[in-house]
């Protein structure tokens, strides 16, 4: 077994919450652990695989473990765990990035007039050009395609979107793939 901070966290964790349990709920701890022996660097590098940070992938796994342990406790299905797994990761990495990029870079940020950052001036030169690029590209867009990408920044489901703005599910899938393939090609200009 690893040392890990991470490791050692969800140890405390598992153990602490089963501490009164019964024998059936030791024996998942001890199910659970061996599966976050075997799956955490996996699941970490998939994790990280969406741009988050280090510390932000070993919360998403430890929450994932967590969330295995409740699941198993309340006898849901056993069926491919680490399939299971795979998704809760994914979903939850796909939050902590949109949570983190929502509160990164709003949609309508003023221009950076100062080095707050760190930028050195040929930087902020650079950068608010990039930002002028996709703030056009963004006005450019049809008012649904806005929508449809404030909404989602907003960490609206598409089903959510759907009914807000009264189009079908595919029309909001449409969008957002139209609209972010667009400001993907302004971005690698």
């Amino acid at each position: 077994m690893s040392s890990s901070p991470a490791n050692t966290a969800v140890h405390l964790l598992l153990r602490s919450s089963a501490k009164e349990k019964t024998d059936r709920s030791v024996l998942l701890q001890e199910e659970v652990l061996d599966l976050f022996d075997l799956m955490r660097t996996r699941l970490l590098g998939y994790a990280l695989s969406f741009g988050i940070s280090l510390q932000d992938g070993e919360d998403i796994v430890q929450e994932t473990f967590l969330a295995l342990f409740r699941h198993l406790l309340q006898e849901r299905p056993r069926q491919n765990l680490q399939g299971w797994l795979f998704r809760v990761v994914h979903n939850l990495a796909l939050k902590r990035r949109q949570k983190n990029a929502a509160s990164a870079l709003p949609f309508d940020f003023p221009e950076i007039e100062n080095s707050d950052f760190g930028l050195n001036p040929e930087e902020l030169v650079l950068f608010n050009e990039r930002h002028r690029r996709l703030q056009s590209a963004l006005d450019a867009l049809p008012q649904v395609d806005q929508s449809c990408l404030r909404l989602r920044a907003e960490g609206l489901r598409y089903r959510e979107i759907s009914k807000i703005l009264g189009i079908s599910l595919g029309s909001v899938s449409a969008s957002l793939t139209r609209s972010l393939a667009r400001l993907e090609r302004v971005e690698r200009r």
